[in-house]
């Protein structure tokens, strides 16, 4: 095992630059990482981390922001995408109409083990706004995209872990789409709905975020249908 102060790497593969550049994606799956984070959690030396870091840029597995905090990068949500599929390609122009729409950032999520990971977004332009890069890994148990991304799956075990609960999955598959309050993050509300495969399936979730502010405390109010719309067109193209 490869001994750090906050993550290991359970198994090593007696790759230690392998073994490392896995400690570094582990410590950044929480959100955006400062570099003296990144040492921390890790144990590498500042140098080690920097330059592991820097090279995982490189391959588009890590990605700065805009004050130099690292996050998953977009390789990793093409990965879990499972890359050249139909819906991952086309998935752009339909969140740019959704967030044209609503006047909100739109997102495309997949589930990604106990995550979900934002595999395409369509970014509001200007004014509050809640930003979520592309390959940004976020909790399962939080917001209205968790909550479709589990509501199919009832007896998964992160729903007894969860924000919601079981009551609310059963609303959600009910209704067919989900809202959150301040559920992820304060001051954040969401809307989101299923992506299906042609069996039927879910396989993303597309989702609208903003300030509670402009979303209200009944953001489905304002934009469920907008979402839905938006859905049903994706699962459009998940089609042969």
């Amino acid at each position: 095992m490869l001994r750090c102060k906050y993550h290991c790497v359970e198994h090593t593969s007696g790759v230690g630059v392998l073994d490392k550049a896995i400690l570094v994606l582990d410590a950044v799956q929480g959100g955006a990482t400062s570099l003296a984070a990144l040492t921390d959690r890790t144990g590498l030396s500042r140098a080690t981390a920097h330059r592991l870091a820097v090279a995982l840029e490189v391959h588009r597995l890590l990605a700065r922001d805009g004050e130099g905090r690292w996050h998953i990068g977009s390789r990793a949500a093409e990965l879990a995408g499972g890359g050249g599929d139909q819906l991952l390609e086309r998935a752009g122009p339909v969140l740019v109409r959704l967030r044209d729409a609503t006047g909100e950032s739109a997102q495309l999520y997949r589930r990604h083990g106990d995550r979900r990971l934002c595999v395409a977004v369509a970014e509001r332009g200007s004014g509050l706004r809640d930003t979520v890069p592309v390959g940004s890994a976020l909790p399962l148990t939080a917001g209205s995209a968790g909550q479709v991304l589990l509501a199919w799956t009832p007896e998964d075990p992160l729903v007894g872990l969860a924000a919601f609960t079981a009551r609310t999955l059963a609303d959600v598959r009910r209704r067919g789409w989900a809202h959150s309050v301040a559920e992820r993050e304060q001051g954040v509300a969401s809307v989101s709905a299923p992506v299906r495969s042609p069996s039927g399936a879910v396989v993303a979730a597309v989702s609208v975020s903003g300030p509670l502010e402009r979303l209200t405390r009944t953001p489905g109010r304002l934009h469920a249908q907008a979402v839905l719309s938006a859905a049903a067109e994706l699962t459009r193209l998940t089609a042969p």
